[in-house]
């Protein structure tokens, strides 16, 4: 085989955290583009700013779990499996599904909080706890791509 299974299935693990650090780094440039325009017409509202703008940053962390998990868990069983070749395609699949997981939900997420900030000094803060609750609907994308990562590879014997 040209590409070693091992070789795709940390290709995958690395496109998994890929997907969560530009999805990431798009929510929170969304989100923190917003929170300047908010702090030049209230600086009062820089704690709420920075909660609502770090929130994005989550799915990076999701991302660096699934690269940790095939790095430790995965590969060591990959050579194990019956046809180590598919097995690599399966964890690069799986990857991907992470990847796209993550990369949307930081992305769109920062959307949401970047509209929270922006009603922030209209509400007088108020609104902080209602943009966090509907922050977490589209965090919880992000939380699925990780679980279903896991139960896929778990379900392939290899986790």
């Amino acid at each position: 085989m040209i590409i070693s299974p091992e070789a795709l299935a940390i290709m995958g693990g690395g496109l998994a955290m890929a997907g969560g650090l530009a999805g990431s780094a798009i929510g929170i440039a969304n989100a923190g583009s917003a929170g300047a325009a908010t702090l030049s017409e209230e600086p009062g509202q820089f704690r709420n700013v920075i909660v609502l703008a770090s929130l994005p940053m989550t799915q990076t962390f999701y991302g660096l779990i699934v690269l940790i998990l095939i790095l430790t868990t995965v590969l060591p069983k990959i050579n194990a499996m019956p046809d180590p070749g598919g097995s690599g395609f399966t964890v690069l699949a799986c990857g991907l599904i992470a990847a796209f997981a993550e990369l949307f939900s930081a992305a769109f997420q920062g959307s949401v909080c970047a509209a929270g900030i922006s009603l922030l000094p209209k509400t007088k803060g108020k609104i902080l706890i209602n943009s966090m609750m509907l922050a977490v609907f589209v965090e919880l994308i992000g939380v699925l791509g990780l679980v279903f990562t896991i139960m896929a590879l778990s379900m392939l014997g290899l986790f």
